[in-house]
């Protein structure tokens, strides 16, 4: 679907030069006398990259047609990971590549909303929140406080976040999903995030999706 170049959006998907790119950022710009312009950030959904592009006013732009199809990670075996399309029963297969900085989030059980195009999935969208348990970090110090600097900590998949002096092995700590990064959940971050969802602030960083009441509830009682 056509359209001028003036209404594109952040979080569109455009065809641009056959490929389906996600607006990442942009902004309208009219440099002196110049005519009006639209400054794009870019991200190719096939490849992962970004990239920097300038639109005219009078140039027009297609629109993606996209669909989503939920799916749940069901195992990994090699470089392939297996889902399953939850809507049919469908199995498929996403490697390594593909999914890129998300593969290291994948836990059997996990649901997933996978973006597809031209009848294949190009991409993923992570839930908003994870719970996982810590397995290695530095000894919580006497003077640890709530507003304490951070430290490195290994989780139970393997991955190394920060978090507050206060966590020690074996917690369970929530994560909040930012731009696909996932980071320690402070309250005022888990109160921030649905108090703009509730808003339906549809621009928020953090998409709302799956928020189970342990990922939420969880590390209460060290606040």
């Amino acid at each position: 679907m056509a359209m001028p170049a003036t209404q594109i959006r952040r979080g569109m998907v455009l065809v641009f030069e056959g490929q389906p790119c996600r607006v990442v950022e942009f902004r309208h710009h009219t440099p002196g006398n110049l005519r009006a312009m639209v400054q794009a950030k870019l991200k190719n959904l096939r490849t992962g990259s970004s990239f920097e592009h300038r639109f005219r006013a009078a140039d027009s732009i297609e629109k993606a047609s996209m669909e989503t199809h939920d799916l749940e990670f069901l195992y990994q075996g090699g470089d392939t990971y297996h889902f399953m399309n939850v809507e049919n029963y469908d199995q498929l297969e996403m490697d390594e590549e593909m999914l890129g900085d998300n593969a290291q989030w994948m836990q059997p059980g996990m649901r997933i909303v996978a973006e597809y195009y031209d009848g294949r999935p190009i991409g993923i969208q992570l839930p908003n929140t994870l719970t996982l348990e810590v397995v290695d970090t530095a000894p919580v110090m006497k003077t640890a406080t709530k507003t304490a600097s951070s430290k490195p900590a290994k989780l139970e998949n393997g991955v190394t976040v920060n978090v507050p002096e206060f966590v020690s092995v074996g917690d369970h700590t929530s994560l909040l999903n930012g731009n696909d990064q996932y980071t320690f959940a402070t309250r005022d971050a888990i109160v921030a995030f649905f108090d703009r969802w509730i808003r339906g602030d549809t621009d928020a960083t953090i998409r709302f999706g799956v928020a189970t009441s342990n990922a939420v509830s969880a590390r209460t009682e060290a606040w």
